[in-house]
């Protein structure tokens, strides 16, 4: 795995240095050190930086300029060229996978994927420069996440190349492009401000399949059933191939995620050797947390995250990662959760109306809580640079923010999902018991 550490999107950073040259970035661009707050002013918690006026859309210029530079030209043929393999029926297929598991596919996304995936020692050392991972801008950044997994999954024409899902995967794989620039720029300024040899070149190959297995491979085999969720294997193969699309559009090797198994290894590879756990990534696990902590949609408590990721990412990972250890009454709570997920989803995947009706449900009801309402993030992102890294800065450990009026959420819905099923259960137990007692009885006489 060596030289993919040392192996990146040479095309995407190509591009940009054409976009750079073309449009100049805004001038107070790398003047100005990242402060703790840097946020867009629209989030439930606005800050004293303002965004940046003009700000460049590099999708619409790599659009505008693709036919008048041979290296543009080159970028937008690629990512308008529908690979071989895409199988658009299998892609549909693989989007409404996200939606029929939405609830326990996003608790994945949020307390596995990311918050796990920030044992990966090399990895965090990227995050920890651009600042996006203060209190104040974790829960926004993650939103912006999840803007972009629902526009490749809000229809097939969204991921289609035109399509906003096409579009936001490009505006990101160039703004993966400015990190490493910037990174790499600072490092040759001050060598010890990045270690290039050790971690490797920044947001590199092998980051960026870990990344895309994270949205895959990780919630299929990991997330999804410890919630006690399985998928099909059609689910399993579709759900793969449709990341494996967005892999491709976003400058990643596509090859390990040809197949369930090749994801599924590359997955387990990367655990295996990836996953160490160090101060920094402590330090953006605790903000992460509480980022998060009394705010919508699920007003949980920072005891309720904290189990969350200790039931998907195990005590071992937790404890690593300086993760709390919540009252046995919050794991009940986590309890009450997965029963409440396996109801939904096993009830609504058995029947294709209700399947039907859910999965267009959740587009609209995802879309208006993550990126409409002003709670999320207020407005579609255009993944612009906002966390830019400067020698000044290095995400440090803070406190949460103020949660506002308390808000019971979520934890009161899995105390009650909690409750009913206790119930349900010691009414099957006493009726099981009814019957076991009549089989005895009947037995008995019999044998007189």
């Amino acid at each position: 795995m060596g030289p993919m550490k040392q192996s990146y999107d040479v095309l995407g950073e190509e591009a940009l240095e054409r976009l750079d040259s073309i449009s100049t970035p805004p001038s107070d661009l790398f003047l100005n050190p990242i402060k703790d707050g840097a946020t867009p002013a629209l989030n439930s918690h606005s800050t004293d930086e303002q965004p940046r006026k003009g700000k460049r859309d590099l999708y619409v210029l790599l659009q505008q300029n693709a036919f008048n530079d041979e290296v543009l030209g080159q970028m937008w043929t690629q990512v308008n060229t529908v690979p071989s393999w895409v199988c658009w029926d299998q892609i549909a297929r693989g989007q409404d996978c996200f939606y029929r598991y939405g609830g326990p596919v996003l608790t994945g996304l949020a307390f596995q994927s990311l918050l796990g995936g920030l044992g990966a020692a090399r990895v965090v050392e990227t995050l920890a420069r651009t600042g996006g991972f203060s209190t104040k801008v974790a829960r926004h950044r993650l939103f912006e996440t999840t803007q972009h997994i629902l526009q490749c999954t809000q229809s097939l024409e969204s991921i289609q190349p035109g399509g906003a899902g096409h579009a936001s995967s490009i505006r990101i794989r160039l703004l993966h492009a400015a990190v490493r620039q910037r990174i790499m720029k600072l490092a040759r300024q001050r060598p010890e401000y990045y270690d290039v040899h050790a971690w490797g070149i920044p947001i590199n190959d092998l980051d960026c399949i870990g990344t895309i297995g994270t949205f895959c491979a990780t919630i299929i085999w990991i997330s999804l059933p410890r919630q006690g969720i399985f998928m099909t294997q059609r689910e399993v193969t579709d759900y793969i191939a449709l990341w494996r699309y967005i892999a491709y559009l976003t400058g990643t090797p596509s090859e390990h995620f040809e197949t369930p198994e090749k994801a599924k290894r590359i997955m387990e590879v990367l655990f295996l050797y990836e996953i160490q756990p160090t101060e920094t990534s402590r330090i953006l696990a605790n903000n992460t947390i509480k980022s998060l902590v009394g705010q919508p949609p699920g007003f949980a408590s920072e005891a309720f995250l904290q189990v969350l990721s200790r039931w998907l990412n195990g005590n071992e990972l937790s404890d690593a990662l300086g993760i709390g250890r919540p009252s046995m009454y919050y794991w009940a709570l986590a309890v009450g959760q997965c029963l409440f997920f396996m109801a939904i989803c096993y009830l609504y995947r058995a029947v294709p109306y209700l399947d039907r009706r859910k999965i267009a449900a959740l587009r609209r009801v995802f879309w208006q809580v993550i990126v409409k309402n002003k709670s999320g993030l207020g407005e579609e992102s255009t993944f612009d640079f906002k966390y830019i890294p400067n020698l000044s800065k290095k995400t440090q450990r803070e406190d949460a923010l103020d949660p506002g009026p308390k808000n019971t959420g979520i934890e009161r819905r899995n105390l009650q999902t909690l409750g009913i099923g206790c119930f349900l259960f010691a009414l099957a137990g006493a009726f099981g018991l009814k019957i076991f007692a009549i089989v005895i009885l009947r037995a008995a006489k019999w044998l007189r």
